[in-house]
């Protein structure tokens, strides 16, 4: 090794031991300092004595320049040995204040094994989608298929195709949710305040015999211990050739019967006034036994379909005839369950909710 090498390393490190290597030197004193760091910060500082822009490892490898070849090549193999054990020891400083950081850690978040686990709660289906699944699960049963659409309505399909034209009294009986956008015709768009719109698209995509329920979420303007802007109904249709009131009684009488679990019950129609049936009536029901025993409890509007909405369902009226009928889920599961305030299922209480599953 040239004379002026070894002058520049004692020049940088003092007085070196007897009989070590400068190199060796560097390297004994860099990973001393390596060690003597307490953090991540302190060891990149150490770092930078060595393998930095001005490192002492840095600037032997600058004075490589001034050695003749054959000096250059030895000497540059005896430096790269010294860098990568720098390099090395450096690494091993970093896991272990890694391990060290990681083990602190560990221990701060450690848990308790003594201790009652702490499970997670499991979740529910909601009562009235309890409602929605069993109603699904009934109709299907006897033969309807079961129909689902937009949220969003048109005017026509919402009011006029089912005989509330524009002006008409049946509309004021509906506060309603408009929204920013237009029809084809340039009417509001709105939430749709029922789900017999859906009777009228389904009509039109399909062909006599009809049988189809459109269970969904409506909206209307109205709150109260009985009544939610958001709700749900179930819609049913039958269109055919020979269809009637006795046919209507039989399909909801076999729904409820099947739906309450019981036949110890009564269905009556009462005289009632829908624009789009005519006539028309409230189903109305009486349990045989129980607390609403005997109790006339209104559960659905019903009645033969108006002649008007089978024309813009794009069927015949003096060819086809059919029945519909309307029911709210939140109050088909108010009955089941014996809930006496329809807000309960709103507010997201896990006291309530729970009881259910």
């Amino acid at each position: 090794m040239p004379r002026f090498v070894f002058r520049s390393l004692f020049q940088l490190h003092g007085k070196r031991e007897q009989g070590m290597n400068p190199l060796d030197q560097i390297v004994s004193q860099a990973r001393a300092d390596f060690l003597a760091a307490s953090d991540a910060a302190a060891l990149e500082n150490a770092k930078a004595l060595y393998l930095g822009k001005s490192g002492q490892i840095t600037e032997q490898m600058k004075s490589l320049g001034k050695l003749p070849p054959e000096e250059k090549k030895v000497q540059g193999a005896v430096i790269n040995a010294a860098k990568v054990q720098i390099e090395t020891a450096l690494t091993e400083r970093r896991d272990a204040l890694a391990n060290a950081q990681m083990q602190t850690r560990l221990n701060a978040e450690a848990i308790d094994v003594s201790l009652p686990g702490r499970g997670r709660s499991v979740g529910g289906i909601h009562p009235v989608m309890r409602t929605w699944q069993r109603v699904e699960e009934i109709f299907r049963s006897i033969g309807f298929d079961v129909a689902d659409g937009p949220e969003i309505e048109t005017d026509w399909t919402n009011f006029t195709a089912l005989n509330s034209p524009e002006n008409h009294p049946a509309r004021s009986m509906q506060d309603t949710f408009y929204v920013d956008g237009k029809d084809s015709q340039g009417k509001q768009l709105l939430l749709r305040t029922h789900t017999s719109p859906m009777q009228v698209r389904y009509a039109r995509m399909n062909k006599p015999p009809i049988k189809v329920i459109a269970p969904g979420r409506t909206y209307r303007v109205d709150s109260d211990a009985t009544h939610s802007p958001m709700f749900h109904q179930v819609e049913g249709l039958w269109i055919a050739e020979d269809i009637s009131f006795a046919d209507l009684k039989g399909v909801y009488l076999n729904f409820v019967k099947a739906f309450f679990e019981t036949d110890d019950l009564q269905v009556r129609f009462r005289p009632s006034y829908f624009p789009f049936t005519e006539p028309s009536a409230e189903i109305d029901i009486a349990f045989g036994s129980g607390p609403l025993k005997g109790r006339w409890l209104e559960v659905s509007g019903s009645g033969q379909v108006h002649p008007s909405v089978v024309r813009n369902m794009g069927l015949d009226p003096e060819k086809y005839i059919g029945f519909a009928f309307g029911s709210g889920l939140e109050r088909l599961t108010m009955l089941r369950y014996g809930v006496n305030d329809l807000r309960l299922f709103y507010e997201g209480d896990l006291r309530f909710l729970k009881q259910f599953n």
